[in-house]
């Protein structure tokens, strides 16, 4: 029996295998080296990435997959700065994860040393909580505390920067140690009863409801309540993007998405009903258009873990602060069933007047892959996006049907996302199969990571939809700057089938032909040695409606492409 002494990166390590974590997302480097040899003897498994953003986006996505927290370890310096991009996605977002990043040693600490950042406060902006280590014995409590944090109340990713020399220096304590939070105790939150009931009564005076489910009814396993209270309520109900999941897209009552891209008769629902309820969703500006004219003759609901969320964007008449499971548990007990046939019967016409389609005719199409993918997976399998048309595309035209199976980028908008999550969530849910719909853009970003699912043999299916330009920016300059293109042309992009098979045992497909489509996503189907890649030649210049320019009120959507020449207004929100 060795009588050395444990080390904080040892003591690090086994405080990480008493939280459950079977994966940790990284990339070594110096300061992190006392960490990266404890990992040599733990259970814990190493995934070696390309980039510290592609580890943190395979965080990101395995938290999103499982519902678990989602560990990433990288070194000082610009390894640690290489994390902000995707702590920011998964704070906006409200995911939990984990960073732990090497510094360098104490002593040194704001001296300039080499590859010091005070990630600390770097990134203090797009975290829920930051810690700097500043003893080897608090390692054991700052490690139970972080993830305390990053999973309960509304989740959020936490930073641990921990110097080299608390790493490697012995470790003297307990390592099971009390937590120090006076002043974070979102568990003892009690429902206000009184805001219940007001909530209830608003209902129950209803017969145009609409109930708005958001990211926060998955994070709180809320989807069988919700499903409870739209059919007791007989109210339809549509999704944010992050929502899809949370109801199921086949279910009746169901609109799909509303906002931007929304379908035209979610947003037409919206604008018309009489009763708006979110549960979980923080009306972002994505969904909400103009805010002042947002359900402005409807009254407005807002149920949320988070109080400061409540008017940020739109003032509405009832607030209640709690998990969303727990708050439309409480409702089902003082709501009445309502009449909305005649509702329903509106908004039925509504679907068979203005239905998702598109043209048949012309090049490859995105909405035609998505259409044939979405029947071909039947509501199973876990897809993962990236950013931009393809992304609004798959919202419209992938019907999600269970939690946890719709992953995206939703508050920051990051490109390059898609596929490391997709990585991600094939890692946290293997038996399932995992697709990620990506743009040449974006996969161009974090597409290094094919070597990650390569090495791994991880069967994640890429499409990417190559349409050889930044599709949405493209959109935006057609319909609202006069058609000047301006850094938008991806001409100059590799064959990503090729590219695909340099990464043995991965396997590179092209697709050319509208005809062809349902023979590659079989052929990709099958094949489960490595990842697949689908280059998608799609056509160049199609764009994406519905759509509602970005300050816009949703009485102003286009539901279908303008005609030539037309002069559209500028919008007045951010692309």
């Amino acid at each position: 029996m060795s009588s050395k002494p444990m080390t904080g990166a040892e003591a690090l390590i086994k405080c990480l295998e008493n939280e459950g974590v079977e994966y940790i997302f990284g990339l070594s480097g110096g300061a992190a080296l006392p960490i990266y040899d404890a990992l040599v003897d733990s259970r814990i498994k190493l995934i070696l990435v390309r980039h510290e953003q592609g580890a943190s986006h395979m965080a990101d996505g395995y938290a999103r997959a499982t519902g678990k927290p989602g560990v990433v370890l990288v070194t000082s310096g610009p390894g640690a700065t290489n994390t902000i991009t995707g702590l920011m996605t998964a704070h906006m977002d409200s995911i939990p994860m984990i960073v732990i990043t090497g510094q360098t040693i104490s002593s040194m600490l704001g001296k300039d040393a080499f590859q010091e950042a005070d990630v600390y406060d770097l990134s203090m902006p797009v975290v829920k909580h930051s810690y700097l280590v500043k003893s080897t014995t608090d390692i054991p409590r700052l490690i139970r505390e972080a993830f305390h944090i990053t999973s309960t109340g509304r989740p959020g990713p936490v930073l641990i920067d921990v110097p080299k020399d608390f790493s490697a220096g012995p470790f003297e304590g307990d390592l099971y140690p009390e937590m120090d939070l006076p002043g974070y105790k979102p568990e003892d939150r009690q429902i206000n009863k009184d805001d219940a009931l007001a909530i209830a009564e608003a209902i129950n005076k209803s017969r145009r409801p609409v109930l708005l489910v958001g990211h926060g009814a998955l994070i709180a396993g809320a989807q069988n309540a919700i499903m409870q209270l739209a059919e007791k309520i007989k109210a339809p109900v549509v999704t944010t993007l992050l929502g899809k999941g949370a109801f199921p897209e086949s279910h009746p009552l169901s609109l799909g998405m509303l906002g931007m891209h929304g379908t035209a008769y979610a947003n037409k629902a919206v604008a018309e009903c009489d009763l708006i309820m979110s549960i979980g969703s923080r009306f972002d500006d994505r969904i909400i258009g103009k805010p002042d004219m947002f359900c402005h003759n409807a009254t407005r609901i807002h149920i949320d873990i988070d109080p400061s969320e409540f008017g940020r964007m739109i003032p509405c008449h009832h607030y209640c602060q709690g998990d969303a499971r727990e708050v439309t548990e409480t409702l089902l007990d003082h709501v009445a069933q309502l009449n909305t046939t005649e509702w329903l019967s509106t908004l039925e016409k509504y679907k068979k007047r203005y239905p998702l389609t598109y043209k048949q005719r012309g090049g490859l199409k995105m909405q035609c892959i998505l259409d044939e993918l979405n029947n071909m997976l039947g509501g199973k399998g876990i897809v993962a996006t990236d950013v931009g048309q393809h992304q609004m595309w798959a919202a419209q035209f992938i019907r999600s049907e269970k939690p946890n199976t719709w992953l995206s980028s939703g508050g920051a908008g990051t490109m390059g996302y898609g596929f490391p999550a997709a990585i991600g969530a094939q890692f946290g849910r293997p038996q399932e199969q995992v697709w990620a719909i990506v743009g040449d853009g974006g996969f161009q970003m974090t597409m290094c990571e094919l070597a990650t699912a390569s090495i791994n043999h991880l069967p994640v299916k890429v499409i990417v939809m190559n349409n050889r330009y930044l599709g949405m920016v493209r959109q935006w300059q057609e319909l609202f700057f006069d058609d000047r293109k301006s850094g938008v042309d991806l001409e100059g992009s590799p064959d990503f089938a090729k590219l695909a098979e340099c990464y043995a045992p991965a396997l590179g497909l092209t697709l050319k032909r509208s005809a062809d489509i349902g023979k590659m996503l079989k052929r990709a189907m099958d094949y489960n040695d490595g990842p697949v890649v689908i280059n998608a030649m799609v056509e160049k210049t199609d764009n994406v409606f519905p759509m509602i320019p970005a300050g816009a009120p949703l009485e102003e959507m286009l539901i279908k492409e303008p005609r030539k020449n037309t002069k559209l207004e500028k919008p007045t929100g951010s692309t």
